[in-house]
């Protein structure tokens, strides 16, 4: 009997591990690993949003915030970016659309000392952020561009 309960511990205890260790890849989410410090990661995301004639509204600074709080928190720095050319028209049909967009772009740095880059993919942005505000998707030809696009800044942010 004790090595059935052990037994079964054990497979839940696995299952719960297993869970966990994909957990940390939501679905929608791009995570792509950096050559760069923290901060030239930033620097050259944010510079590759400006030279495609986007902008960078602000950055958020959680690491900064906590420290303030007398907590640790290894960087985490989401940049909001966007363009209000593209943005603003569906912000005035639909108003709570602001709470989710202008996009954003988180760089981190893991326990080992890793720097990462996540954004959202454009199939999200189209498929669940805008579906959830009753925004009609985006053309695939607009996600395509779009998504090319993130890739691009983020291979020029991370190599």
């Amino acid at each position: 009997m004790i090595k059935q309960i052990v037994r079964f511990a054990s497979v839940v205890g696995f299952a719960c591990f297993t869970t966990y260790a994909f957990a940390a890849d939501p679905p929608g989410l791009i995570t792509v690993p950096s050559n760069n410090s923290v901060a030239d990661t930033i620097q050259r995301f944010e510079d590759a949003v400006k030279a495609s004639g986007w902008m960078v509204f602000t950055r958020l600074d959680h690491a900064a915030a906590a420290e303030k709080y007398q907590q640790k928190l290894l960087p985490r720095t989401v940049i909001v970016y966007g363009n209000p050319s593209l943005g603003t028209a569906n912000m005035v049909k639909v108003p709570t659309l602001a709470i989710d967009i202008p996009p954003k772009a988180m760089v981190w740095q893991d326990d080992q000392g890793k720097v990462w880059l996540s954004y959202n993919s454009a199939a999200y942005l189209s498929e669940t952020i805008y579906a959830r505000h009753g925004v009609p998707p985006t053309p695939s030809e607009g996600v395509t561009r779009y998504s090319k696009l993130l890739e691009d800044w983020a291979n020029k942010a991370t190599k």
